[in-house]
């Protein structure tokens, strides 16, 4: 059995962190960073639960939102700043709300991730406004990744995995996060 986040969830998540200004502090720092973490901006409120399930499972995350070297206005420097520090990750994931087919940021970061980065170290991290809403996300190109969801294995607790929907097959997050 596998859920979506929900909103609802990655708010609780936010509001338990102590700080979450210090959470996308820390992760607009590019150095020593193992992801590359792609989403829409208008899902902005929901990043510091993301960056706390990512990072509470091994991984080191890279988000642009307060990227003190990014251009105002989007440019090639932007293009090349993003192309740069998606490479020096060896995961790349995509935040994927219904808010993301307005994105003109994610289609690119993601052709680049799947190039660069192969299948197996893509993933999306849905979310939805219920933990059942889940048929969008089968939608054209979303369709081929694996998903991060809340799951089990059989009789095993619930945790954080990479579902492989393909094959109804799935690994622990922090084993995916962390391997090479």
């Amino acid at each position: 059995m596998v859920q979506f986040a929900t909103f609802d969830d990655l708010e609780r998540f936010t509001k338990n962190l102590q700080n979450s200004g210090q959470v996308l502090a820390k992760s607009l720092r590019r150095e020593g960073k193992t992801v590359f973490l792609s989403h829409s901006h208008k899902d902005n409120e929901y990043l510091p639960g993301v960056i706390s399930v990512l990072e509470n499972n091994g991984g080191s995350v890279y988000v642009d939102v307060q990227d003190k070297s990014l251009p105002e206005d989007p440019s090639l420097e932007t293009a090349a700043i993003l192309r740069q520090s998606l490479s020096v990750c060896r995961k790349f994931v995509v935040f994927v709300t219904t808010q993301s087919k307005d994105s003109k940021w994610i289609p690119w970061e993601l052709g680049l991730g799947d190039g660069e980065k192969t299948m197996r170290n893509v993933a999306l991290f849905p979310a939805a406004k219920q933990d059942y809403d889940q048929a969008w996300a089968e939608r054209e190109y979303l369709g081929l990744y694996d998903r991060i969801v809340w799951g089990q294995f059989t009789g095993g607790p619930f945790e954080w995995l990479v579902h492989h929907h393909h094959d109804n097959t799935a690994v622990k997050l922090n084993e995916w996060l962390t391997r090479t």
